[in-house]
């Protein structure tokens, strides 16, 4: 299991279409990856929309990824690096 933390960079935060290619980019993945909205102690499967749209997550906020499964390091990787570029967004 790989767990690290990212925060969201992109202005609108993790709205539908952000939510949209984290699910689509989960789901390329065997590996369970869970999102956790630290402040809130709310947790998402990476694999369902809605349950990733119930984080609420604006900009600036922590979020927990914890990834377990034969492919974590690549879904890590791949999961922060979505975040970390802000999902397109700026």
């Amino acid at each position: 299991m790989i767990e690290g933390t990212v925060t969201i960079v992109n202005p609108l935060g993790l709205h539908a279409r952000a939510a949209a290619q984290l699910v689509k980019l989960a789901g390329s993945f065997k590996s369970k990856i869970t999102i956790v909205h630290t402040g809130r102690d709310v947790f998402a499967d990476a694999k369902s929309i809605l349950s990733v749209l119930t984080l609420a997550a604006s900009i600036g906020t922590q979020l927990g990824i914890r990834v377990e499964g034969e492919d974590c390091s690549a879904a890590f990787e791949a999961v922060v690096g979505l975040f970390e570029k802000g999902f397109g967004e700026i």
